[in-house]
């Protein structure tokens, strides 16, 4: 019984201990164009950060990049930056998967101040025009009592 208990509690103790992968991702909002959202990052990656782009897709609006991981400098993990467009609006999506999520957070929060320092405020999202309803079909009067006329024979 001993012997159960202890081999229990080693297992859940190197559950604790061994780190595992994360596969989490960031996205946000942004208010710019698809276009300034794409180039916006890639000029993030390469001159601020300086980074290496691994590969990039500018109608595809990804770019994937090494990420050098704070601990050991020598040794990078691949990241990657996303920006897809639905509707009207934009969405930039940050993985680092092998990292903590707060890595990814802190990636997409600059990225959105390097676009607002660049590009200024962002311009008032663009309003749908308003869809007129249909026009009711009005029903066709009904004669007013006495003023009926008499079928003529």
């Amino acid at each position: 019984m001993l012997r159960r208990l202890l081999s229990i509690g080693c297992v859940l103790a190197l559950g604790v201990f061994v780190p595992g992968t994360a596969s989490a991702r960031v996205s946000a909002e942004s208010r710019y164009t698809k276009a300034q959202n794409y180039s916006a990052a890639l000029r993030f990656l390469r001159v601020d950060k300086g980074f290496e782009v691994v590969e990039r897709d500018e109608d595809a609006a990804y770019l994937i990049f090494r990420y050098p991981t704070p601990e050991r400098k020598e040794q990078n993990v691949i990241g990657t930056i996303e920006v897809v467009e639905v509707d009207q609006s934009v969405t930039l999506i940050v993985k680092l998967p092998q990292m903590p999520q707060y890595h990814e957070r802190l990636l997409s929060d600059q990225l959105l101040k390097k676009l607002r320092d660049e590009y200024g405020a962002p311009s008032a999202p663009k309003q749908k025009p308003e869809e007129k309803p249909p026009e009711e079909k009005k029903p066709k009067s009904a004669p007013k009592p006495g003023s009926e006329t008499a079928p003529k024979s």
